[in-house]
């Protein structure tokens, strides 16, 4: 596969993944994804995308400022 934006080529790899909601700065390491070779840009899984989403929306309601975690790693 390659990648969208330099046509690089997309290797399985992991990636940090960073949000900003509701005044709460997220932040999971270690996301599995298919990350370029050239550029770093990572594409999610159906799979992954939906945890990933589970997990700010678990981490948003802690009322936090700022939250960094696994992405292995229960959230409350």
């Amino acid at each position: 596969m390659k990648c969208y934006f330099c046509k690089g080529q997309m290797k399985d790899g992991t990636t940090t993944f960073m949000a900003e909601v509701d005044n709460c700065v997220i932040v999971i390491k270690n996301v599995p994804a298919r990350v370029c070779s050239q550029c770093e840009e990572a594409i999610f899984s159906m799979e992954t995308a939906k945890r990933i989403e589970e997990m700010v929306n678990s981490i948003k309601s802690t009322k936090t400022e700022i939250a960094i975690v696994n992405f292995e790693e229960k959230v409350a």
